[in-house]
């Protein structure tokens, strides 16, 4: 296996990002199999800011999806990860974090202020995410809320994103 690349998504990967999300999250425990129709929504919107593919062998394996999020009283300059996906061959690779480390570049070249997001902190705490007081995603658990400051205002405050992360799941 060659070493991933990370590059930003073209229309050809399109499909390829939406089989990497399923299969990615198709035996996740707390997944309700959104990912990839969140991407699409998020897509169809306009409102993907940043998605970046890992390829290996010039096949699409992981994906990262970052969108503009309010957190608390700032309205701009805040993102939010999510989903980060690895095809379940290539998990434990490194991909995922290579994703997430090209994601905080580009927030950094943008000047954004952070980024927040649901997900494992064992994981996330390596890139500098953490909990902090006041920062609540509705219905999620405090310690799966993770935020980090690129700027000088530590995130504090209700996180509200686009809606396509309230999607439904699809029926059978």
């Amino acid at each position: 296996m060659n070493e991933p690349r990370i590059r930003h998504e073209t229309p050809r990967d399109v499909d390829a990002v939406r089989a990497i999300n399923v299969a990615a999250f198709a035996d996740h425990p707390v997944s309700r199999q959104t990912e990839h129709l969140i991407v699409d929504a998020l897509r169809a919107d306009g409102a993907l800011s940043v998605s970046l593919v890992a390829v290996v062998d010039d096949q699409p394996v992981g994906h990262i999806a970052l969108s503009e999020a309010a957190v608390g009283e700032a309205a701009d300059g805040w993102y939010v990860a999510g989903p980060v996906a690895v095809l379940p061959a290539s998990q434990h690779q490194g991909i995922g974090s290579m994703l997430v480390v090209a994601g905080l570049e580009e927030l950094r070249a943008r000047r954004a202020g952070g980024c927040v997001l649901v997900g494992d902190p064992g994981f996330y705490r390596r890139f500098g995410f953490d909990t902090h007081p006041g920062l609540v995603y509705p219905g999620v658990p405090g310690e799966f809320v993770l935020g980090l400051s690129l700027g000088d205002e530590a995130p504090r405050g209700e996180i509200a994103v686009h809606d396509a992360f309230a999607i439904q799941p699809e029926k059978d």
